[in-house]
């Protein structure tokens, strides 16, 4: 048909629209039942269509992850940004608007957290780089939080960063895997916890 209409839709409509059908799928299938036992044929049946279909869209399942995860990060850092934005403008104030809005947004959809946090190292080494990406642009949002702290602390800045990325990831697992998830209160209030114990001058 070569760019023609179907149903009111040209090709690349058509193929724009399959693509996020299967990018919806793959948001609830790779967090239940898992990266691991989501296979083409149950991507496509949840998006309702061909497995041909699905080969024009991505190259595999893993193509897909990374889409996915890579969406779930981006919007987590939109929005922990617009929380660090609205923040008193000051290190506590940013530090705590930004751990509780990155918290907050993450498990206000336990899929977000499942593909954010465990999924994507289910998915083994081919998403290494998509998940050292989303490590670094959290680092890198830490060190702009606590850009003013004073030289005596300034020096670890970025270890220190990466140790706080470490542990929200750990909080946010323990979160997700346990059968009695603590509040998210509790992991908040553990955090900013962290948080000045790293950073304290």
């Amino acid at each position: 048909m070569n760019g023609r209409s179907y149903r009111g839709m040209s090709a690349e409509e058509r193929l724009a629209e399959r693509r996020e059908r299967l990018i919806s799928a793959a948001y609830t299938l790779y967090s239940d039942p898992g990266f691991p036992e989501t296979t083409i044929e149950k991507l496509c049946a949840s998006a309702r269509i061909s497995n041909r279909a699905f080969y024009e869209c991505f190259s595999g399942r893993t193509e897909l992850m990374q889409v996915v995860h890579d969406r779930c990060v981006r919007e987590t850092l939109l929005s922990v940004s617009k929380s660090i934005q609205q923040a008193p403008d000051t290190l506590l104030g940013r530090a705590e608007a930004g751990i509780a809005g990155y918290i907050g947004f993450v498990t206000e959809d336990r899929r977000r957290a499942r593909i954010m946090h465990l999924e994507v190292r289910r998915a083994g080494d081919c998403l290494i780089t998509s998940r050292q990406q989303a490590v670094t642009a959290f680092t890198h949002m830490v060190e702009t939080i606590v850009a003013d702290l004073p030289e005596a602390v300034k020096t670890n800045r970025r270890l220190l960063a990466l140790g706080m990325i470490g542990a929200l990831q750990e909080l946010l697992i323990e979160w997700v895997l346990s059968d009695e998830p603590p509040e998210t209160d509790r992991l908040i209030r553990t955090a900013v916890h962290i948080f000045h114990r790293s950073f304290a001058a």
